[in-house]
């Protein structure tokens, strides 16, 4: 059986120690995640059209840098915001809303969810009063959701963030929280979407709970080939 086509567009660095100059990344426990869920983690540079990802059978939006505050409406209010880079923002902006529009599935991590969120018309908050930066806690899933059928009703996340969702997207619906109230994980009705803001690719390769969510992604996307 051939193995399903899991985009991942790739993040700019300034600098990697195998590389002389600049480079477009992909983290390596990420694309082992797809691979081991049956499916081809395929990095594609973050910049162009993105319909000419037309071959794509679903798309994994990974963490990263921070968006510019602007994409939601907002002046930059904190000196904590980092990394923006305008031309990742709008690859990352316009992949979210064709891969909805197109119906592939998508899984969205920590950026990622944010990514949506912002591309359905929602906010974040720019900086947070306790970032969850080399953070593992417990996060509380709402039963009978998509994400609590694949990871539990209680799951130790692993999280590195500053920012979170502020005021939810059009059609987005909250599934877990940790203590603090930080939505953990959002759900669209109605598409084949599951966001997380933490990172499930840290421990994915010990713990079934969190390699569930690149397994229900590549599972997904057999039926789009």
């Amino acid at each position: 059986m051939s193995r399903p086509l899991i985009v991942v567009p790739a993040r700019f660095a300034a600098s990697t120690s195998a590389l002389r100059y600049s480079a477009v990344v992909t983290a390596r426990a990420l694309s082992a995640a797809v691979l081991a869920a049956g499916g081809e983690p395929l990095t594609v540079h973050p910049e162009g059209d993105v319909t000419r990802l037309s071959f794509a059978d679903g798309v994994l939006l990974p963490g990263g840098g921070d968006l510019a505050p602007v994409r939601y409406g907002q002046p930059t209010s904190s000196a904590e915001v980092y990394d923006v880079d305008t031309a990742q923002d709008e690859f990352d902006l316009a992949l979210a809303r064709w891969t909805l529009d197109t119906g592939r599935p998508l899984l969205a991590i920590c950026r990622g969810l944010q990514v949506v969120n912002v591309a359905l018309g929602g906010s974040l908050e720019q900086h947070m009063p306790e970032a969850h930066r080399h953070v593992v806690h417990g996060v509380r899933v709402e039963p009978g959701s998509r994400t609590a059928g694949l990871v539990g009703e209680k799951v130790e996340a692993s999280c590195f963030h500053h920012q979170r969702l502020d005021r939810l997207g059009t059609g987005l619906r909250a599934v877990a929280w940790a203590e603090d109230g930080t939505v953990e994980a959002a759900e669209l009705p109605g598409a084949d979407f599951l966001g997380v803001q933490w990172h499930p690719e840290d421990t994915a390769a010990a713990d079934p709970a969190q390699q569930a969510l690149f397994d229900a992604l590549v599972t997904a996307a057999r039926g789009v080939s």
